[in-house]
């Protein structure tokens, strides 16, 4: 509560004014606070992924498997195949079933881009559903 320290004829009559500094004070340290903390919250970080522990799905009675090998030949099943030959027997295999699933299978060694391209060539080839195949495993501490 404050005082008013004139004479006024009373004794210490009271004031109806509200001292906002401590408000101010308050409203000024949160402000330097989210100052501080909103660049911080939005810092890019290096991310190891986990291995996967998903469900394992169940397979289809004729899988599909294109394999890319770590000299960055592809095969399509067990038979060698080139990139450019991939469409028609990717269409033999699956008798023009574009809705199939293809399970895409690479080695350790194969790059990210290496491994975006054949899905590409895939993608461009019309099948849309690939799967991704891994080991089932549990994960690296």
């Amino acid at each position: 509560m404050a005082v008013s320290l004139r004479d006024t004829g009373d004794d210490l009559a009271e004031l109806a004014e509200i001292n906002v500094t401590p408000f101010i004070d308050v409203i000024l340290v949160l402000l330097i606070i989210f100052m501080v903390a909103a660049p911080l919250s939005t810092v890019d970080v290096t991310v190891d992924l986990p291995t996967s522990n998903a469900q394992p799905q169940p397979r289809p009675d004729k899988p599909v498997f294109l394999t890319v090998k770590s000299d960055l030949t592809l095969a399509l099943g067990d038979a060698p195949v080139a990139r450019d030959g991939l469409q028609s027997l990717l269409d033999g295999q699956t008798s023009g079933d574009r809705t199939q699933r293809i399970f895409l299978r690479a080695d350790q060694s194969v790059a990210y881009g290496e491994l975006m391209n054949v899905m590409n060539l895939l993608r461009g080839a019309g099948y849309l559903k690939i799967a991704l195949v891994g080991l089932e495993g549990v994960p690296a501490p």
